[in-house]
This record gives structure tokens, sequence and C-alpha cells, in this order.
């Protein structure tokens, strides 16, 4: 028997089955691997950055050695590590202000330490011994103790510098700040996505819609209903004519489902447009929009109107999602709620249309920049000016 060894051609090893999954497992685990180094490599730089604002804050630079302390310290690093590119007079001054917006927020007691360290995952470490004796501290004491204990959390290490920087210096609280964290560990946002929903204030619109939950859903559910609503919601990705219709607003957002979706938030799975519901009796209605939250595991109806709010809508939707309970839900499926997405509502009309519903509905508002649309006759003195 021969001991040569069997050459087997590269044909052969892509065609066989147990070699190209095996190479799709061992790209898979490369991937991961690229992933985690470079996780590592960022948590390493913002531990450092960290670090380097604590220090800044704890000896008070600038006023044992001057104002220009940070322009000197950044230049000497410059020079100590002449391939580093984070060392600029500007970078360094953002390491400071990172680590004093938490600095500040804690020792100010916004809001007890307890609940800091819960909202970021447990990472801020415990602070709150300082401030059980704060009392009994001068603020330069107490301001020490929380310098020593604010320790770099972990979830940070997940996010990249630059939108730290969006962080703390758009975020006005350690809540909103906070919220934002979460966001972009959870769900991925790239900078220009957190910048974006920065503006459109996703902190204070996410679960601000006038809802009905709490009368309607049971206790752990209303919450978490609630949350994947907002108000207002931001259709500036729209080009709408200064005087549009409802089914002017449901074609352009159809047509732009992917960022419709988007504005919507994560989980929102779109089902369809004017879906037809059958009665028994064989008498049909179409609801607006029907859309699935897949982590909830429910269906969302949709109705829009481009009016301000009046109580009979609600009398509309509560029907809606009643035949979308009786005709679409699953087994497995948790209640359907409704949402009516208008351009403008009385707080006060809205609560009390919905008070005496019995199927869970919201209300929202949604704001988008109008194009008026141009005559024909606008469009030609245009270019009657345009030759002058």
């Amino acid at each position: 028997m021969s001991d040569k060894p069997t050459f087997v051609s590269r044909d052969m090893m892509t065609a066989d089955e147990g070699y190209v999954q095996w190479m799709a497992d061992i790209k898979q685990r490369f991937r991961q691997s690229q992933v985690k180094a470079t996780v590592r490599v960022n948590t390493a730089m913002l531990e450092f950055y960290w670090s380097v604002g604590r220090d800044l804050v704890a000896l008070r630079a600038e006023e044992r050695w001057g104002a220009g302390v940070v322009k000197q310290f950044a230049l000497d690093m410059r020079q100590a590590f002449p391939d580093e590119t984070g060392f600029s007079d500007t970078n360094v001054k953002y390491m400071k202000r990172w680590y004093l917006f938490y600095y500040e927020r804690v020792i100010k007691g916004q809001q007890p330490v307890d609940q800091i360290g819960h909202q970021a995952g447990g990472q801020f470490e415990d602070i709150e011994k300082s401030q059980q004796v704060a009392g009994q501290l001068d603020e330069n004491e107490k301001g020490q103790q929380v310098v020593d204990q604010l320790q770099f959390p972990d979830s940070f290490g997940l996010i990249p510098w630059g939108c730290h920087i969006l962080i703390f210096s758009k975020c006005q609280t350690l809540d909103e700040a906070i919220f934002y964290i979460n966001k972009v560990t959870e769900e991925g946002w790239s900078r220009s996505r957190l910048e974006s929903q920065i503006a459109a204030n996703l902190f204070g619109s996410q679960g601000a819609a006038v809802t009905n939950f709490e009368h309607t859903l049971p206790a752990p559910q209303s919450q978490l209903a609630k949350e994947i609503l907002k108000d207002p919601y931001h259709f500036g990705f729209l080009s709408m004519s200064e005087e549009y219709e409802e089914k002017d607003l449901e074609d352009a957002l159809v047509s732009n489902v992917t960022r419709f979706l988007m504005e919507l938030g994560k989980g929102f799975s779109y089902v369809g447009r004017q879906m037809e519901l059958q009665m028994p009796g064989g008498q049909t209605f179409f609801p607006d929009l029907l859309f699935y939250h897949i982590p909830q595991h429910r269906y969302v109806v949709i109705e829009l109107k481009v009016v301000k709010y009046i109580p009979e809508f609600a009398g509309k939707l509560n029907f809606y999602v009643t035949a979308v309970d009786e005709l679409l839900r699953g087994e497995g499926d948790n209640p359907t709620v409704g949402l009516i997405i208008c351009k403008s509502t009385d707080k006060t009309v809205v609560e009390w249309s919905l008070r005496d519903i019995n199927k869970p509905l919201g209300v929202s508002t949604y704001q988008l920049e109008q194009v008026v649309e141009r005559t024909v006759r606008e469009l030609e003195l245009k270019k009657e000016n345009s030759r002058k």
C-alpha cells in the first residue's frame, strides 16, 4: 500500500459539502475575531481617554499649571508618540469634557447614583457610598470622592469615540446620554444615525404618544407597547406639495417604506397597505397601513390623518384593531395596538376620546418639510430670468 499523500483538486474540495461548510464556519469565526479585536482596541483607547480626562479633573490641571496646560500636554504627547493621531489640542479637551460631563452630573446629584449604574448596565461603580456622607463633606471633598470612584463603564467601550463626542456634546442629562448609549450599543447605530436621532429628539419623543395602554393592556405589556410609539414622527425624508391629501401621504410613505421603518424604530416589519379585512358577512374594510412588531409579537394598525385629531378617528381605529385581532392575530400573538398619526392634536381631546375605548390605541403627530409645487408659468419665468 502506497504511503504517498492523496492530492485532491481544488474543484473537488470546493464541491465537497463538508469542506464548504467548514470554510463558512472558519470565515464566520474570523469575522467575529476581527470584531472582537476592534472592540478591544476601541475599549483600550477609550479607557485611556477616560483616564486622561479624570486626571485633568482630579489634578485641577488648569488651576495648577495654567490655562495652557492642555495645549502643552497635547504637544508633549505628540512629540513622544508621533505616529498617534489622537493628541490634538481639541481631542484632549474632548477627553476632559467627556469625563466632566458624567462627573458634574453625579456630584450635583442630578439623579441617584444607583440608578445611573443600573441604567448603564451596572457599570458605574459604588459611588453612592461617597454620597451617604456628603452632608459632612465640603464640595471639594465630595468631588474628590466621586473622582476616585467614577470608573470607566464597560459598555462605553462598545461605542466609537465620535459617538461619545456627539452624546456628551448634545445631551443635557444623564438619562438622555444613557438612552443614546443604549441605542447605539443595542441597535448598532452609525454616527450619522445617532446625530439624526439626537437632532430629532428621539429621547424626548419615544414613548410620548398619548395612549390608553394602562387601561387596555396588562401591566408588563402596557409600558413596553408605549415605548414602541413616539410623538412626533419626523417625515423629513418626504417631498410633499403644499396641499396634499391622506392618499398622497400614504403613497409617499409606502414609496419610502425603508426610511419609514427606520423612523418607526427597531423591530417593525411592514405587512401591507390597504389590506382587505373581510367580515364573516362579506363586508370589507381597508386600514391604511399594517405592521408587525417582531420583538413584541403584535400587529400595529396605523391610520394616517392630514388634519387635526377629532374623536371620531378613535372609533374607526378601534374597529380596525378588533378586526385584526379576530382575523389575523395568531395563537402566540399579543393584542394588536392601533396608532393614529395626524397633523396636530389637542391632548385633552385625545385623552377624553380614548378613555372609554376598550382596545389599546395611541395618537401621535408628524412633521415634514413641505415643498410647494411650481406652476408651469413659474418655471417659465425662472427660465426667462436665468437668461437675462
